[in-house]
């Protein structure tokens, strides 16, 4: 691994710690502090929740164990973590194991999780998800 690559690589988790330290530590749902983290502008323009609309506050209830809490806020977000983390591992291992990223990476399966986020993104409007 050569230096550049690990440099960066340290900087990415730094900045991943940082960003999980400031989710446990402060809460993105109270108002004295909510306008210090970012707003969705997609929510701003149209009034409508876009499919990641609460992931923060969502977040925040995850580190600090309250899932119903996260499930609240934003319920795509409890399966959309494990799949990310998923697909992390399948681009490190695809050298060794290249079937795993085959099957993620396949067409039916990168339309499959289009399909549920654009059918959560309606069910949340229609319903009050």
């Amino acid at each position: 691994m050569s230096t550049k690559r690990i440099v960066l690589t340290a900087l990415a988790a730094f900045v991943v710690l940082l960003g999980v330290v400031v989710y446990f530590t402060f809460d993105p749902s109270n108002p004295s502090l909510s306008k210090y983290f970012p707003k969705c502008p997609f929510y701003s323009l149209t009034g409508l929740k876009c499919p990641g609309c609460g992931t923060q506050r969502a977040l925040h209830e995850i580190l600090n164990g309250n899932i119903a809490g996260a499930l609240h806020y934003n319920a795509l977000l409890l399966v959309a973590v494990p799949l990310i983390g998923l697909y992390w591992l399948a681009d490190a291992i695809k050298k060794r194991h290249p079937a795993l990223d085959n099957v993620l990476n396949h067409p039916a399966a990168i339309i499959t999780i289009v399909v549920v986020v654009i059918a959560w993104c309606i069910a949340r409007n229609l319903w009050g998800f």
